[in-house]
């Protein structure tokens, strides 16, 4: 799941895992937050640093993928090419990679703001932050648009989940 800072990401994922392990999927969820505390602790928010941290998250869904373990990935992700580059080698060694993109306009993003970050942003107090003062590259063909100001995070789960039943995951 890609999008901006607040689209509802880490909601929709904590939505879906519980699903699919109602039915005997083993799941686990990655949330950019948890890796960037724990996998990716030290890297900054560069173009460079960005790119490593996708590219850590893409590697150890890869191993759980290759076991059998469902992975669902809750980070913004603003590069389309390591987004690119993350579904090549997933698909590569078999498995299914799924982009959904969750949509939100920018003021409506603002005004939830749960974190506080866009309010930093807007303030100068927090730069390079995406969708801001540092670009986010909009998926050109995701499997799933998620516009989260337009439908229910229940709606929205429940397209996710229509979408890979449909798949016969």
């Amino acid at each position: 799941m890609t999008g901006l800072s607040g689209a509802g990401k880490s909601t929709l994922s904590q939505m879906v895992g519980p699903a699919l392990r109602e039915r005997g999927c083993k799941i686990e969820v990655l949330d950019g937050d948890v890796i960037r505390t724990n996998l990716s602790k030290g890297l900054g928010f560069s173009r460079d640093d960005r790119n490593t941290n996708i590219r850590r998250i893409g590697f150890v869904s890869n191993l759980l993928a290759r076991n059998g373990v469902w992975v669902l990935v809750a980070a913004i992700s603003p590069y389309r090419a390591i987004r690119q580059d993350v579904r090549e080698n997933v698909v590569r060694d078999g498995a299914k990679f799924v982009e959904v993109f969750i949509t939100c306009p920018l003021d409506v993003l603002e005004e939830r703001d749960p974190k506080g970050l866009y309010k930093k942003a807007r303030s100068g107090k927090l730069t390079g932050f995406t969708g801001i003062s540092d670009p986010y590259e909009e998926p050109t063909t995701p499997e799933i648009i998620i516009h989260s100001n337009k439908e229910t995070p229940e709606e929205s789960a429940r397209q996710i989940l229509n979408y890979l039943y449909s798949l016969g995951l």
